[in-house]
């Protein structure tokens, strides 16, 4: 089990996730994701619209709790260094912040641009196996995938035109599907797909 977040977000069984992404008037951008089985609201993300504040996003679970308060790292050494940080933090009952992963924004150069993402795990949950994850592919197509350090693909977007169940039902492109894979953490993994988002000028930017 690799439990980033919580063990509360991992599932014994893989599960399909809907993303449909709200527009800057509503509550800001972001998105709202949803089981694709139940349609019930699982998880909401919140964009720098209605935060005001610039390369910051909030992953909330379906009543409105912040799980994950995700924001880019600044400072000087920051901006003289070829790859921007991003990372999560969560928070306890007192209110601490906790740093969960750290993401490291692809550089604007061809060669960067065909480099995996990096994700480091620094949370002090006990697994040994998923320390690290990255990202291949190409996120604004939907065409990529997170996997661990293993080599196994743990999660995938997906264009709903590529599933022919959905395709009638929801042809907008600010609608894709995500499947995770039994045992991962789904708060991480969508909190991920917030910061890819927020970097393709998704609806969760300003």
């Amino acid at each position: 089990m690799a439990v980033v977040v919580s063990k509360v977000f991992c599932s014994n069984y893989e599960v399909v996730l809907v993303v449909r992404s709200r527009p800057h008037v509503v509550n800001g951008g972001g998105f709202i994701v949803t089981n694709n089985c139940t349609q019930n609201v699982v998880f909401k993300v919140d964009g720098c619209g209605i935060l005001g504040k610039k390369d910051e996003v909030i992953l909330r679970d379906s009543d409105g709790h912040t799980l994950l308060l995700i924001r880019k790292k600044g400072g000087v050494i920051e901006a003289l260094s070829m790859q921007k940080k991003w990372k999560g933090y969560s928070k306890d009952f007192e209110g601490s912040e906790k740093l969960v992963f750290c993401l490291k924004e692809p550089n604007n150069s061809c060669f960067f641009k065909k480099m995996p993402i990096k994700i480091s795990i620094e949370s002090n949950h006990d697994y040994k196996n998923h320390k690290n994850f990255q990202i291949s592919g190409h996120f604004p197509d939907r065409a990529c995938s997170i996997i661990d350090s293993n080599g196994n693909v743990v999660a995938k977007p997906m264009q709903v035109g590529a599933r022919k169940e959905l395709q009638q039902v929801m042809p907008n492109k600010d609608v894709y599907t995500l499947t995770i894979k039994a045992g991962i953490d789904q708060a991480f993994v969508v909190g991920v797909i917030a910061i890819l988002d927020y970097i393709y000028d998704g609806s969760t930017r300003c």
